[in-house]
Formats: C-alpha cells, sequence, structure tokens
C-alpha cells in the first residue's frame, strides 16, 4: 500500500468516525425529544426529590417490623418454590435443547422456541397476564418467576451441554452404551455444577424480581410495598425497601459461598 492509499483509508476512517458520532448524536436527541426528556425538568426536581426521601421517606419505621416478617418469609418461599420447579423442568427440556444431547434437530429447534417465549416475555408482563386470568396472590406470582426461570435456565443449560467434554460421551457409545447409559454416564456428571451454579443464580434472580411481580399482585413484600405507598406511609415503605435489601444481600452472600464450595 502506497503513500496515497495510506492517506485515502485515513480520510475514509475518519468520514466513517465522524458520521458515527452525527449519527449517534441525532439518536440521542431524536430519542430525548420522543421520550420528552429535559434537564431543565431533571434538575429541577432534584430539590423535591431530596426532600422526599430524607423528610417523608426516611427513617425507616422499624416499629412496622413484625407486620413484614410473614410477606418477607412468602417472598423467599415464591423464590425457592419457583427456583426448583423452574430448574427441574428447565433441566429435563435442555437436554432437548443442547444440540450434543437432542434426540432430533427439529425437537431442539421446537424446544428452543418454546422456552424463548418463556424468557423474552417480562415477568412483569407475565404477572399482569395471569393476576387477570386467576386473581391476585402469591400463587400468581409464583407461577410468574416459574415461567421466566424455566425461560432462562432451559438456555443457560443447554449452554452448558453443549460445552461438556464430548471425548467421555464418544467413549461410552463406543462401549455401546444407550442413548440414557451416555447421558447418566457421560453427561450427567459433567452437566450438574453447572446445573447447581445456574440454579443458584436463578434463585438471587427470583428474589430481586419477586418484588417487582408482588408489586402488580403477585404477592410478597412487593405487594405490601405498593400497598404502603398506596397509602402513604412512606416510612413503613421505607422500612419494606430496607427489609428487601437485606434479603437480598444475604441470599446473595449465602448463594456465593455455596457455589464456591460445589462447583
Amino acid at each position: 500500500m502506497n503513500a496515497v492509499q495510506i492517506q485515502s483509508a485515513r480520510k475514509m476512517k475518519r468520514a466513517q468516525t465522524i458520521l458515527f458520532f452525527v449519527v449517534l448524536l441525532g439518536l440521542i436527541i431524536w430519542s430525548s425529544i420522543g421520550a420528552e426528556f429535559s434537564f431543565g425538568a431533571l434538575f429541577s426536581g432534584i430539590g423535591e426529590s431530596f426532600r422526599f426521601i430524607f423528610f417523608d421517606f426516611l427513617p425507616p419505621d422499624f416499629s412496622s417490623l413484625s407486620q413484614l416478617i410473614e410477606p418477607a418469609l412468602q417472598t423467599l418461599y415464591m423464590s425457592v418454590v419457583a427456583m426448583v420447579i423452574g430448574s427441574v423442568i428447565a433441566g429435563m427440556l435442555s437436554f432437548l435443547a443442547a444440540a450434543t444431547t437432542s434426540p432430533h434437530p427439529y425437537l431442539q429447534i421446537g424446544v428452543r422456541a418454546a422456552t424463548s417465549l418463556f424468557r423474552n416475555i417480562p415477568v412483569l408482563i407475565w404477572t399482569i397476564l395471569l393476576v387477570a386470568a386467576f386473581g391476585l396472590g402469591a400463587v400468581v406470582g409464583t407461577m410468574s418467576l416459574i415461567l421466566i426461570s424455566i425461560g432462562m435456565l432451559t438456555r443457560s443449560f443447554a449452554e452448558v451441554l453443549e460445552e461438556i467434554d464430548m471425548g467421555q460421551v464418544e467413549a461410552v457409545r463406543a462401549a455401546g452404551g444407550s442413548y440414557f447409559q451416555v447421558l447418566s454416564q457421560a453427561v450427567v456428571p459433567q452437566f450438574l455444577p453447572g446445573f447447581i451454579g445456574w440454579s443458584l443464580y436463578n434463585f438471587e434472580i427470583n428474589v430481586r424480581a419477586s418484588t417487582i411481580v408482588g408489586m402488580v399482585g403477585g404477592g410478597g413484600l412487593g405487594f405490601i410495598l405498593q400497598s404502603k405507598l398506596k397509602l402513604f406511609q412512606y416510612q413503613e415503605a421505607s422500612m419494606a425497601v430496607l427489609l428487601v435489601l437485606v434479603i437480598v444481600l444475604i441470599v446473595e452472600m449465602i448463594t456465593n459461598r455455596v457455589r464456591e464450595r460445589i462447583i
């Protein structure tokens, strides 16, 4: 490449960079107009936000803690049930969704498509739909978390199965092992650490998501939080938020320790 070509390439790259930033700036301005975003409105509301948080919302009302214990336990129950049922169903589906273990390519595509539907519809939408169909309550919240868990874990488990050492699989096949013998002797032992790790991670996600689920009628702490906000009982709502934070941090600490010991 001669000097003229090098200079031309540099000019082309510079022009592409300028064009990229011009398009990016245009998208930002267009999106800001569409969203009616304004820095003036943002900064003008800082004082009111400060007053609300530090004078209305805080400090938490610790006297309301006794009322929150049962909803907090309900939140944990929902998360555990969703994790257990979701991981078991997803574990079975993942063997059909992974290229290394699926008996037929069409079955693999079908399972991936179905579980993708569960995963890509937000948990909030699932909860609203289920509340409309079944009414308010923790059962609806648990069902929403199960659907999301199945969608997320099937994909994650399938990826774990597609990364296993195929040498062990081929060795069992060469010894005349059947499909189920291959799974039990070569696949499952390699799959279990990933199964446990992703299931625990899903439990963490469920604990966080259960609060959002509860705020639209799915039970647990989220439902209490929404009720307190509607009744303008902000300091009791603040206590609920603090309890959610404590639960999330404790669950994260425990699951991290378990993963370190098992995996």
